[in-house]
């Protein structure tokens, strides 16, 4: 087993990129040298989900088998073209995407919290699949389009294909986390100096 999963008791996915729309397409990711997929069933979806605190989906509607995973495995795929593309300074082709972000039927909620606190939230429709992943898209379209994408990196450790938003002051954060790639990179560099 990797260091990768042994750090993290090999629960993952992790949500360490502080983008969502990255934490997906970080559920492939690298173990014992092989990609792994952390989706393998329509419920990994739906934990996925709600672990990454995207609310104002309903669990009530039901999809034929596998239908949710095919969907979401899709729209990751989507998303990480786009990021590499837009990476390299390439020219997006965003059909994909806006076929879910065409799907969207949403609204705006005021709730309250359990203190009182005023919050307005959305609320989507998911009578598919598609819909159900609709936020996921609207999360990386915002990232698309909206953020610094200097601020966008690939972890550097060579074994490593996790994504991650740079929100350091000095932005220069190296790791998708200190205490899985960095800490491997300061032991392989110990190990070097030791020779």
């Amino acid at each position: 087993m990797s260091s990768l999963v042994q750090t993290h008791s090999g629960s993952g996915p992790w949500y360490l990129a502080d983008h969502a729309a990255l934490d997906f397409i970080n559920t492939v990711a690298q173990v014992d040298g092989q990609p792994h997929d952390f989706f393998q069933t329509d419920d990994d979806v739906k934990t996925w989900f709600i672990q990454a605190g995207l609310n104002g989906l309903s669990d009530s509607t039901e999809y034929e088998s596998g239908a949710l995973l095919q969907e979401a495995r899709q729209l990751r795929e989507t998303i990480r073209r786009l990021v590499l593309h837009k990476k390299k300074g390439e020219r997006l082709h965003p059909e994909e995407l806006n076929r879910y972000l065409a799907l969207a039927n949403s609204y705006k909620k005021l709730v309250t919290d359990e203190q009182g606190s005023l919050r307005i939230t959305r609320i989507y429709a998911n009578q598919t699949p598609a819909q159900w992943l609709e936020p996921m898209a609207d999360l990386a379209a915002s990232l698309l389009a909206e953020k610094d994408f200097n601020l966008v990196r690939e972890c550097e450790h060579p074994e490593c294909t996790l994504w991650f938003f740079d929100r350091t002051k000095a932005h220069r954060r190296r790791w998708c986390s200190m205490a899985l790639c960095g800490n491997r990179a300061k032991v392989a560099r110990f190990r070097q100096q030791q020779k």
